[in-house]
């Protein structure tokens, strides 16, 4: 059983620092990998009786090798909330980290495009496609270090893959990504990234029972910093 940090605590919620390589719930293909969501539900009895069977506690999710902050519901009325919450993005507000191929041009601002799945392609998912539905991502160049930049980005919607496909669509894709990514680029780095140098470094939200303004956040991993 893998080690998970805690960042915060409840009757209601449980907010954690995922690690790299965890699945957060399990889904077809991963039905015998230990999941994010069952590892807490296992010690919190309550959550199996919150949401799905096979997605306890699930309001948000993170991708397989994506590190960073997530929130779970422990209650049936904090599921309700925080779903409602992210759905709509009311109050939200998720910063990454990322490291990418290359500095984007300004060092700041906007992209809003659509995402949905590639037709030809159902892994994959790209800009401007039929029935893709809005997204927006806003970034700030923070360093720069040879062939590479850390950026951060904050997402106004939560479209899968958003940060992983813009950053593509701009030119400089995440470094490590093996779907968005280039991989010619990534073996010539002298730290080669064995995975996508993506973090979810903070979440912003309102406790859906208290109301309290929640900002909660995950120190990035040395493989993010190397851009540094």
């Amino acid at each position: 059983m893998r080690h998970v940090d805690i960042l915060f605590e409840d009757d209601d919620i449980i907010a954690v620092n995922k690690p790299v390589g965890m699945i957060v719930h399990s889904a077809p293909g991963h039905e015998k990998e230990e999941s994010l969501a069952g590892l807490l539900a296992a010690s919190r009895p309550q959550m199996a009786r919150v949401g799905s069977r096979e997605r306890p506690g699930v309001v948000h999710r993170l991708d397989i090798d994506t590190s960073g902050v997530m929130v779970f519901a422990k209650s049936r009325r904090a599921y309700e909330g925080l779903r409602a919450a992210f759905e709509s993005h009311d109050g939200v507000v998720k910063t990454y980290l990322a490291v990418l191929h290359g500095a984007i041009n300004p060092a700041t601002g906007t992209l809003e495009t659509t995402i949905g799945r590639k037709p030809w392609d159902a892994k994959r998912m790209a800009v401007d496609v039929p029935d893709g539905r809005r997204a927006v991502t806003r970034w700030t160049v923070l360093e720069r270090h040879g062939p590479l930049a850390l950026v951060e980005f904050v997402i106004e919607t939560g479209r899968t893959h958003q940060i992983r496909v813009h950053a593509a669509h701009l030119g400089h894709p995440i470094a490590g990504d093996a779907l968005y990514g280039d991989a010619a680029k990534d073996r010539r780095l002298a730290v080669p990234p064995r995975r996508q140098l993506l973090h979810a470094v903070q979440l912003e939200f309102r406790h859906p029972v208290t109301g309290r303004a929640m900002r909660l956040a995950a120190a990035p991993p040395n493989d993010i910093l190397y851009a540094r």
